[in-house]
């Protein structure tokens, strides 16, 4: 039998030794408001982004309520939007998928609880970012099921600073 698996997901996952590029950033001003594009972003340790709506005061809207400890950025893959409109027909832009960051050559689901940089700025992967229902009234796309299995990655900020179109991301382990 070929044992193609020698390391475990986690020690695979800090071997990977990628480096990937930020392609669109956006904020979200508030909960139905469309993202808002920016050449920059303003990361703020243990706060989140400049600007965005869990920074800017009191939220309402879906998971509002929430704690958003560890939450404070969100990245998305830029495969993903080309997987939906390859395989499910679905057209999807970069401020739809409601994420902050898209990044290509980026391997998400790998990178939880691992530690990247972001540009300048340092960041820990929390959790995996699955979509919810409440996405296809924002965007009028029926999109929540093709999207389940492809999700964004929260990411707690460590470091903050500037963050730019164009910054490579890259793995800090």
């Amino acid at each position: 039998m070929l044992d193609t698996i020698s390391a475990s997901p986690a020690q695979s996952a800090a071997q990977l030794g990628w480096t990937g590029v930020v392609r669109f950033l956006h904020l979200a001003p508030r909960a139905f408001l469309p993202m808002r594009a920016a050449e920059t972003l303003t990361l703020v340790a243990g706060k989140g982004i400049k600007g965005d709506r869990y920074m800017i005061g009191k939220e309402e809207g879906f998971y509002s309520h929430k704690p958003e400890e560890g939450r404070q950025v969100t990245l998305f893959e830029l495969e993903t939007l080309v997987a939906l409109k390859r395989d499910a027909g679905i057209e999807l832009g970069p401020e739809e998928h409601r994420r902050n960051v898209t990044v290509e050559g980026v391997p998400l689901n790998h990178l939880v609880g691992r530690r990247l940089w972001l540009g300048e700025t340092l960041l820990e992967a929390t959790r995996l970012s699955v979509p919810c229902r409440h996405i296809e009234e924002i965007t009028g796309k029926a999109i929540f099921d093709p999207l389940i299995n492809r999700s964004g990655l929260n990411c707690k900020i460590v470091q903050g600073g500037i963050v730019r179109v164009g910054d490579t991301v890259r793995n800090a382990a």
